[in-house]
C-alpha cells in the first residue's frame, strides 16, 4: 500500500489511505465530517458484521436534515445519469425520474429491508473490515476528490460482500458538486474520466 507524507491537501483518497496503511483495527469507518450518527449506529453496524463475516463492506440508511432518505446506493452510472443528476436544475431534472429512481436503486432501497451487494454505496460512511480495506490496498490515489468511494466500491465486490443495513441510521448534510462551484465542477469531471477509463463508458444505456 502506498505511503504519503501528508503534507497539504493530498486529495480524499490519500488522506484516508494515510490512516488506513497504519490501521490495526479490526473494522475500519471512512466517515465524512458532514455526517452525524444516531446513538446507536456503531452498535448496531458492528453487530450485523459480527454476524454476517462474509460482509466486507456496509453501508447505513442515510438521511437529510429533514429525516428523508438519500437514495446514495448506486447502480452503475451512464453519463447520462451523471449529467442528470449533478447538472440539471429540478425542474428539468423531472422529465428524468424514471431513470434518476432506477440509478439511485430506489426500487430496492428503502426503510426495512437489508439490500445485498448494491454495486456502488457512498464515502459518507463506509465501514470496513480492515483486512478487506487492506486487499484493496484503500482508495485509489489518482481520485483526488469525487469518485474514489465508487471506485472503492466495485473493487470491494471482488473480495467480500457489501450490505446496505437500514436499522444503522446516520444522517448526511452534504450536497452535489454543481452547487459548490467551478472548481469542484472540474473536480468532479476529472475524476469522471479517470472513473470510466478504468471501468468503462457508458452514455446512454440502462444495462449494467
Amino acid at each position: 500500500m502506498p505511503e504519503f507524507s501528508g503534507h497539504g491537501n493530498v486529495g480524499y483518497g490519500r488522506g484516508h489511505n494515510l490512516a488506513i496503511v497504519q490501521a490495526r483495527s479490526e473494522y475500519h469507518l471512512v466517515l465524512n465530517p458532514d455526517v452525524d450518527l444516531d446513538r446507536d449506529a456503531l452498535i448496531d453496524a458492528l453487530d450485523f458484521l459480527e454476524t454476517h463475516p462474509e460482509v466486507g463492506l456496509l453501508t447505513p440508511r442515510i438521511s437529510d436534515a429533514q429525516g428523508r432518505i438519500q437514495y446514495l446506493c448506486r447502480r452503475y452510472p451512464t453519463l447520462l445519469d451523471l449529467f442528470v443528476r449533478g447538472f440539471l436544475p429540478g425542474s428539468a431534472r423531472r422529465f428524468f425520474t424514471q431513470r434518476l429512481a432506477r440509478y439511485e436503486m430506489r426500487d430496492v432501497i428503502n426503510e426495512r429491508d437489508i439490500v445485498w451487494d448494491p454495486p456502488i454505496v457512498s464515502g459518507c460512511f463506509m465501514l470496513f473490515r480492515t483486512q478487506v480495506l487492506a486487499r484493496l490496498s484503500g482508495f485509489d490515489p489518482r481520485y483526488f476528490l469525487y469518485f474514489e468511494d465508487y471506485d472503492l466500491s466495485l473493487r470491494a465486490h471482488d473480495v467480500a460482500r457489501v450490505a446496505y443495513v437500514p436499522h444503522v441510521r446516520v444522517l448526511h448534510h452534504g450536497g452535489g458538486a454543481a452547487r459548490k462551484g467551478h472548481r469542484h465542477i472540474k473536480l468532479f469531471l476529472a475524476s469522471a474520466f479517470k472513473f470510466y477509463r478504468r471501468f468503462g463508458w457508458k452514455f446512454i444505456s440502462r444495462e449494467h
